[in-house]
This record gives C-alpha cells, structure tokens and sequence, in this order.
C-alpha cells in the first residue's frame, strides 16, 4: 500500500484557484503536509506487522522545482517519488478547460503546449528519475481530439523518446483512473500509448489517484480488465524503494 501525496506549492502564484479562494498559502500547505507525513509515519509504525505501507510524495515541475524537490525529499525522505506535470512554462493545464485553452493560446496553441509538456516530462524524468510516471498524457485532459493529436509526428516522436526513457531506467508508468472518475473515455495512458508501452515491456501499474475516502479503488476492476487485454502482468511491479510484503 502507499500512500502518495502532493508535494506543497513553491509559490503563491501557482496555487490552483480554487486553493486561492480560500485562502491557503504555500506556508499552509506546507504545514499541513508536514502533519500528513508525520501522520503516514505513524500508521506505518503501527500498522508495520500487517501490512506494509510506503509513504511517498507526488513532485511538480515548475521554476525552482529541481532545487525544491530534493529539498522536500532530504526533509521528508519518502520511499519514493510519482513524477508529474501539471503546469506548462509555470502555467496550469488541468484545473478547468478555460485554464486549459488560456494556457495554450500563451504558448502558441495546443500542439506546442503538447510538445512544452512531454519536453518538461523528459527534463523531470532525466533529473529526479522518479520511481512512478504520474499520468503520462494528462495534457490531453481537455483536448477533445486528443486521439489524432497524440499520433502527430511531432508530439509521437517526443513520446516515443519518453517511453524508451521510462524503459531504459526501468520506471513504472501510473494507470491512472481519476480520467475516468472524472468522465473521461479512458484512463491515461491512452489506448495508442498503453499499446506502445506493452510493446516495449514497460511496467503498467493501475492507481485511483482518489483525492478523499470515496474515491478509493474506483474503476480498479475496469483498469484491470484493460491492462490484462493488452498482456500487462497483474502481478504489479513495485516502486524502487517501496516496501514490499
């Protein structure tokens, strides 16, 4: 079992808005994420006879984030990191889909902002080498003709040099099934790039990404049911670091 958790924000200016509407700081969040981790410590210590439990941390990637990150990791010394993008060039991408286009159009449109996002995928992977790839294609979350896009010569071949990446250092890619759980057809990874995956043998691991109680475990048997047709293993690969049973 782990326990994976946003890191806190960097700075006032990437908070999501609705973090900003009530009034949280960065100083907040940090704090409440310190009483998070010290929590995690505890059922781990508690709970260690019957079932072992990771205390892991979800990283960003904005300005500053590659001095910040091993800041957060020599405090905090989780087990492991789940690497992921949620900001373009500092701007966010998945909160709402006028964030989404307004992002874009700063960038130059949706094709550039697709290639900005696997490049800062890329530079995140070669620098902190997370043990997890938190939701590869989530820049396609409100991208309605995300399946043609994906398959651009320009935008493959920047998922292409990241797949092999992922495999090279043996990473594990997150199945991750909030897309569903927030409407979306399929989960990310995306058809065309799950079968790609399969192709070169990358670990495929199924996760909620629930964000409260009510969210656990949903859609776990659907991702199971996809990954199996494909001939993913079910016997799930765990994070390096991880504690295993």
């Amino acid at each position: 079992m782990a326990l994976p958790e946003h890191a806190p924000s960097i700075s006032e200016e990437l908070l999501y808005p609705d973090q900003k509407k009530l009034g949280l700081t960065p100083e907040f969040l940090f704090n409440r994420f310190v009483l998070y981790i010290e929590e995690c410590r505890r059922l781990q210590a508690k709970y260690r006879d019957k079932i072992k439990i990771s205390v892991a941390m979800e990283i960003e990637t904005y300005s500053g984030y590659d001095t910040f990150v091993p800041s957060l990791m020599e405090q905090f010394s989780p087990e492991y990191l789940v690497g992921s993008v949620h900001f373009v060039d500092d701007m966010g991408i998945d909160y709402s889909a006028e964030q989404y286009n307004a992002t874009a159009e700063k960038i130059g449109g949706i094709d550039k902002m697709y290639c900005h996002y696997f490049d800062i995928q890329f530079e995140m992977m070669e620098r902190l080498r997370p043990s997890v790839v938190g939701h590869f294609d989530l820049v396609r979350i409100f991208d309605n003709d995300y399946q043609n896009r994906l398959q651009k010569p320009e935008i493959m071949s920047k998922i292409e040099r990241n797949l092999e990446f992922i495999k090279k250092h043996d990473l594990i890619m997150d199945f991750n099934l909030r897309a569903l759980t927030k409407g979306a057809q399929e989960p990310y990874i995306s058809k065309a790039i799950l079968e790609r995956a399969r192709e070169l043998e990358i670990a495929v691991v199924p996760g909620d990404d629930s964000h409260g109680v009510s969210q656990v475990a949903n859609h776990m048997s659907r991702a199971i049911e996809i990954l199996s047709h494909h001939g993913f293993s079910t016997n799930w690969q765990k994070p390096r670091g991880a504690q295993t049973a």
